[in-house]
């Protein structure tokens, strides 16, 4: 059967799962949609590239403190209600992004951005941790991994370009009005689904002082801790968030390296579109590849780090729009690679009980070093640096974990088979 086969049969045999992905289309592209938009009114308010660092921070960092808590929610929890009601919340939190900017008080869209990013570090880790139990066996995990993946790079590509026209044709608020009812159809579809939640039938009952009580957290991480090749695809995910700062590169490329007929917003678009179009590539380019052997899936993640930071060097030296989109698109082409063989391996070498926990610690690896790349390519470029100059150090920051990734972690699996724990723990 070929791979095409493979993800329409998973489509439209397994319905759980065709729900799943339905919100995940329906969601992702309102946030892109209003993404654009977001990025654009602050670099035009303030001038200070500082100012879509800050919103970038506040949309991934506050994961970092609540990731824990999540991770214990989502395994204490049915996983598909706590997604439906972190789904409604963020419609009332972009309901009241959009009062706010109509009456425009902007310095009130940085707390409700850090609201949002709390409901999706709800969210993020019990999708990731309920997916196993929506399909079966590991070669269908696999294409349900790829295919989650290509739809988020989809939803980035069309959410981004059309983002930037919908504000252009229709204005910024009918875009944020599109994201809160997106998130409302998002919870609709996750409603629908019907599946046993294995972990549930083992777990213990959530109670109040869970969540101040961090033992179920120490739990989490000792268990991380006491599997060497887990913790090293937890240092994967970190290092993807190292290449961060394309955040505020893309912004100020679109704003003042290739702006289009003097409009930001649309070249900005496009560039994230790139992000997109790569993201969706990357996968699929390699998925054939790493199901015939499955340590290749290792070799995957280095040349990943590799293409990712080539891409990133190309992007300094682009010498117009259509260039650095090309760059974009081998850059994030690798990072989509990196992400869904790692999702995938994490995946399989971890047991179910402490998926949600796991999860959480991974999306935590990745944003303390997403966060903290952005805000130095937002302190870099106010203090004076050229978006050029800070593509080129994004490019050769990237090859640190590449080499860390091929001399230190790829060894774990040098006399492993298949390299990872059998499908359930």
């Amino acid at each position: 059967m070929g791979v095409r086969e493979g993800y329409w049969q998973l489509i439209r045999g397994n319905r759980n799962f065709r729900l799943l992905w339905m919100a995940q289309i329906v969601s992702e592209i309102g946030d892109w949609l209003y993404a654009v938009v977001l990025y654009d009114m602050l670099l035009q308010s303030t001038g200070k590239a500082s100012a879509v660092a800050t919103a970038v921070v506040l949309q991934v960092l506050p994961q970092v403190l609540v990731s824990p808590l999540a991770g214990v929610v989502n395994d204490r929890l049915s996983r598909r209600t706590v997604m439906i009601l972190t789904d409604i919340v963020r419609c009332i939190i972009i309901a009241a992004m959009l009062y706010v900017i109509r009456s425009g008080e902007f310095y009130l869209i940085y707390p409700l951005l850090l609201l949002e990013t709390v409901m999706w570090a709800f969210f993020e880790p019990g999708r990731s941790a309920i997916l196993p139990s929506l399909v079966n066996g590991e070669q269908e995990l696999s294409t349900a991994n790829t295919l989650a993946s290509a739809t988020w790079s989809f939803n980035l590509a069309v959410g981004s370009a059309l983002g930037g026209l919908l504000s252009v044709v229709l204005g910024r608020d009918a875009v944020l009005a599109l994201n809160s009812l997106s998130f409302l159809v998002s919870a609709w579809l996750l409603w629908s689904i019907r599946c046993t939640e294995s972990h549930l039938e083992t777990a213990p009952p959530l109670r109040a002082r869970d969540l101040v009580d961090f033992h179920p957290v120490v739990e989490g991480f000792q268990y991380v801790l006491r599997d060497a090749k887990l913790l090293a695809l937890m240092f994967a995910k970190a290092g993807m968030g190292l290449l961060g700062a394309h955040h505020v590169l893309l912004p100020l490329f679109g704003e003042r390296v290739f702006p289009i007929s003097g409009t930001a917003v649309l070249s900005m678009s496009l560039l994230m579109a790139a992000r997109g179009v790569g993201a969706l590539a990357g996968p699929f380019a390699v998925m054939n590849w790493t199901s015939k052997a499955p340590g290749r899936r290792r070799i995957a993640i280095l040349g990943g780090f590799l293409a990712s930071a080539l891409g990133y060097v190309a992007l300094a030296a682009s010498p117009n729009l259509w260039a650095a989109m090309a760059s974009i698109i081998l850059a994030h082409a690798g990072l989509s690679v990196i992400w869904v063989v790692q999702t995938l391996l994490v995946q399989l070498q971890t047991e179910d009980r402490f998926r949600g926990r796991v999860f959480s610690a991974d999306f935590a690896a990745l944003v303390i070093m997403l966060a903290l790349s952005t805000h130095v390519g937002g302190l870099a470029s106010d203090a004076g640096a050229g978006p050029r100059a800070i593509a080129l150090a994004v490019g050769i920051l990237g090859l640190i974990p590449a080499a860390m990734w091929a001399f230190f972690a790829m060894p774990l699996w040098r006399n492993d088979v298949n390299g990872v724990k059998s499908l359930g723990g």
